[in-house]
């Protein structure tokens, strides 16, 4: 399951659209979804937003993502047990986090980290990625 690394034009060619989808779910300003941005801190966006921000991801660039896609995709080669134990991410894990969400501001890694935490780490380019890497996979299948 290698994704080649997402280019930063790629992620520029999709960020117009996805922040427009992202404002419009979130109801908030199209100024305030920069790429940094956190969803659930900087915007205010609550896990039933991620449904939503999803399923217009999916209908606006007319991709498939699955659910839980970004976690899967952040454990990458590494089973559930070495990506977390009891509700709390490995260091493995940890560390497999940090470098596939690369482009999120490595302060707000704080360990412990709780599995279900991981959703605040999302930015905007968080998405960008996931809808290049999605378009790339629609793209080649089974590559």
């Amino acid at each position: 399951m290698s994704n080649s690394e997402t280019t930063r034009d790629e992620v520029q060619a999709v960020f117009p659209k996805v922040a427009e989808i992202v404002a419009d779910a979130l109801g908030c300003d199209l100024e305030e979804v920069t790429l940094e941005a956190s969803l659930i801190e900087d915007l205010g966006a609550e896990s039933i937003d991620f449904l939503d921000i999803v399923f217009r991801l999916e209908r606006g660039f007319k991709v498939k993502i699955p659910r839980g896609k970004i976690v899967e995709e952040a454990r990458g080669e590494l089973s559930e047990a070495e990506f977390e134990q009891g509700g709390v991410v490995t260091d493995a894990g940890f560390a497999r986090l940090k470098t596939f969400l690369s482009e999120v501001p490595q302060e707000r890694f704080q360990a412990p980290l709780k599995s279900a935490e991981i959703p605040k780490l999302f930015t905007t380019e968080t998405f960008c990625k996931m809808v290049v890497r999605q378009q790339k996979a629609a793209a080649n299948p089974g590559a």
